[in-house]
């Protein structure tokens, strides 16, 4: 600990957003980083505790203390390599990931806590602009091959992981583009895509080989691919959206959030057909409609974030669930995730412009005049014994042109999965076991949404990781030198 009074000295003082009128001009990254000298001064309030639960907090198990110290002391180069040594992409979740670790700083529990997220973007980014990140292919090769399926977070670093251990990796993407829901999901105001590729072509000049615009089980078997490969991966997320069938479902103007994401992305890269991964080759846009998103979370707050940049006339947030505390409550103590109001970028700028979040809503029925939505009917709903019921007489009708169904994932596409004959669990994830990650097919594995549910990208590189050890072992018959990961049972 550099300064052992950093953290009486000194406030909480991270990322600053622009005001809502200016970002909603743009689909830039909407924060103001502050300087060197300020970062260092935030790590200085790093209290390097005798149990940093910082690092519990972190699915990736980071070396949060080391490389605040390493900040504060000027030393950015060591601090990348402490970073580096537990997460492959902290240019992702230092801008994406909620951070589950701040709310585990032990300084959190009395005062603001430690802006870790800040520091962490700060030294990968500093690695970038320096030129200190550069591609490390391995001395030698294992002469074994692996296959992974999907190009998310969990693929790439299970790929990045596996080939370090020598082994030849080649990844299969069903888009024209890797990164999953990195490139196609999260908006560019969040994430610039620029970042996402520079570090494919990383991986790339390291020996990984990408097979993009190719989706295993259509345009390619999963037999073949086992065959060819001696183990594969299957990394290819919760893709199966959630649906609201009820009726008026089928009328025009009602859409998926991941059939509605993907096409501004594509906008913001300058591509000339953007619709081109719509199962309908349709384009969706916002601009001067009345727009409805169904469902909260990450997802919902990026459709609304991005209907708002795309010019929609008016946006409103439903959620069914019931509206969070302000504060922690005794059942859902430090250092949890805690589980209160958050208002996101994306919320405060619909909130800004006449729009809300409506909670403990539920939409029993769309109405629809010329085959397309024109509005919807919802109910308030009561959870006092602990599962939604109907308010009588709470009924009511909302105007709108468009609908946004973003009400989570329910697992894995079923196509790959029927004819890989992995064994499921109740949640309709792959099944594996809990030490080897192989699924009930000798020599596949899973990793990330697809194992799991659907969860967040510090958890998904987490899982990549552990995939990785898992599967070199399996491939060498020896302890693998690929680190371990120490999975916490908390749940984020």
């Amino acid at each position: 600990m550099g300064d052992p009074r950093g953290f009486i000295k000194h406030g909480r003082r991270g990322m600053t957003l622009q005001p809502v009128y200016e970002r909603l001009q743009h689909y830039e990254e909407h924060y103001y980083y502050p300087s060197e000298e300020k970062v260092k001064t935030q790590a200085s309030r790093c209290m390097d505790c005798g149990v940093p639960f910082c690092m519990s907090g972190c699915p990736l198990g980071n070396l949060i203390p080391e490389w605040n110290d390493l900040v504060y002391r000027g030393e950015w180069k060591q601090a990348l390599r402490a970073l580096h040594a537990t997460n492959n992409f902290p240019e992702f979740t230092g801008r994406v990931c909620p951070a589950p670790c701040e709310t585990a700083c032990v300084l959190g529990i009395i005062e603001p806590a430690v802006t870790i997220k800040l520091h962490e973007v700060s030294i990968v980014d500093k690695g970038f602009d320096e030129g200190w990140i550069l591609p490390r292919p391995p001395a030698n090769r294992s002469g074994k091959t692996v296959a992974v399926i999907g190009s998310g977070p969990a693929g790439l670093a299970c790929a990045q992981q596996l080939n370090r251990a020598g082994h030849r990796v080649t990844v299969f993407e069903k888009t024209d583009r890797g990164g999953g829901l990195l490139m196609y999901g999260i908006p560019h105001y969040k994430l610039r895509k620029e970042k996402v590729q520079r570090r494919i072509d990383l991986l790339e000049a390291e020996g990984i080989e990408f097979r993009f615009s190719c989706e295993v089980g259509k345009d390619v078997e999963f037999a073949e691919i086992k065959a060819d490969h001696d183990a594969v991966v299957i990394a290819t997320g919760a893709e199966e959206p959630r649906d609201l069938p009820v009726e008026g479902r089928d009328l025009n103007g009602i859409h998926f959030a991941m059939d509605f994401l993907p096409q501004q992305n594509r906008a913001n890269w300058g591509d000339s057909d953007i619709a081109l991964l719509h199962p309908k080759k349709q384009t969706i846009n916002a601009k001067g409609k009345r727009v409805i998103v169904i469902g909260g979370g990450d997802t919902g707050s990026d459709c609304i974030g991005t209907a708002m940049r795309q010019g929609a006339n008016r946006v409103v947030n439903f959620e069914l669930l019931a509206q969070p505390p302000q504060e922690r409550e005794p059942s859902n103590p430090w250092p949890q995730w805690s589980r209160i109001l958050r208002i996101s970028s994306s919320v405060e700028e619909m909130q800004v412009m006449g729009g809300d979040v409506h909670y403990e809503i539920m939409t029993t029925r769309f109405i629809g005049s010329n085959r397309s939505v024109s509005g919807l009917e919802t109910v308030k709903v009561d959870w006092s014994n602990g599962r939604p019921e109907k308010v009588p007489g709470s009924e009511r009708i909302w105007r709108c042109d468009m609908v946004l169904l973003a009400m989570g994932f329910l697992g894995p596409r079923p196509a790959l999965l029927e004819q890989c004959g992995c064994e499921l669990d109740p949640r309709s994830n792959i099944k594996t076991d809990p030490k080897t990650r192989m699924s009930s097919v000798a020599g596949v594995f899973a990793a990330g949404d697809c194992r799991r549910g659907q969860s967040l990208v510090v958890w998904a590189i987490a899982e990549g990781r552990e995939v990785a050890r898992c599967v070199d072992e399996y491939l060498t018959g020896a302890n693998s030198l690929l680190p371990k990961v120490r999975l916490e049972t908390f749940n984020y």
